[in-house]
């Protein structure tokens, strides 16, 4: 599906085939497709959970408000942020030249290591490209996704055992919709969100 295709048809979807079984091999597309999304510094802060075990996710909705789509859903990502990912960079620039490998961990660390809101901010940005990475890429394999922020965050990290210094941004549920979404309920036109250089 052409890139336009995708971001077009991509909706929300909240009613998903229960009996409905991926691939291993579309979860793998899909996550290859998504490790390509930028991060600042190319520090590749996040982290995926794909869940598919039945049990942890029944238990993933019993602190999601209940919501079907954690278990009816094909599968789950749950989008994790490593906000300690900077000072492991070395290994996302050990194929570039010496030089510039070193400049860019020397920056690297002077920005990052005393600025603690940063590291968390670059976490949540980092995910959120992630996350329509991923939406756009299962929509061209012909999936539907829902992505959800109504979740204890905390159990979620209990439940997923969410190493220390990592924190959870949003989940987002993958799978074949059985009923279509609702109408478009009213983009706001470009005139009122885009402006030209300044507001």
């Amino acid at each position: 599906m052409h890139t336009f295709d995708s971001s077009k048809n991509r909706r929300a979807v909240n009613y998903f085939d229960s009996f409905h079984r991926p691939l291993k091999s579309d979860i793998k597309k899909m996550m290859q497709h998504v490790i390509l999304s930028p991060t600042s510094f190319n520090i590749q802060n996040w982290r995926f959970v794909v869940v598919t075990d039945p049990n942890l996710r029944k238990k993933i909705r019993g602190v999601a408000w209940n919501q079907a789509q954690i278990t009816d859903a094909s599968f789950l990502v749950i989008f994790c942020g490593d906000l300690n990912a900077w000072k492991k960079a070395d290994r996302c620039w050990r194929k570039a030249p010496p030089r510039v490998k070193e400049n860019m961990l020397a920056a690297i660390k002077f920005i990052y290591g005393r600025n603690k809101q940063l590291q968390y901010d670059e976490a949540i940005r980092s995910c959120g490209i992630a996350a329509q990475t991923l939406m756009l890429a299962a929509k061209a394999m012909d999936y539907d996704t829902c992505p959800m922020v109504g979740f204890d965050v905390k159990k979620v990290a209990k439940l997923i055992k969410l190493p220390r210094h990592h924190v959870v941004t949003m989940i987002i549920a993958v799978g074949k919709r059985i009923k279509e979404p609702w109408p478009r309920s009213g983009q706001l036109s470009l005139n009122e969100v885009v402006k030209e250089n300044t507001f």
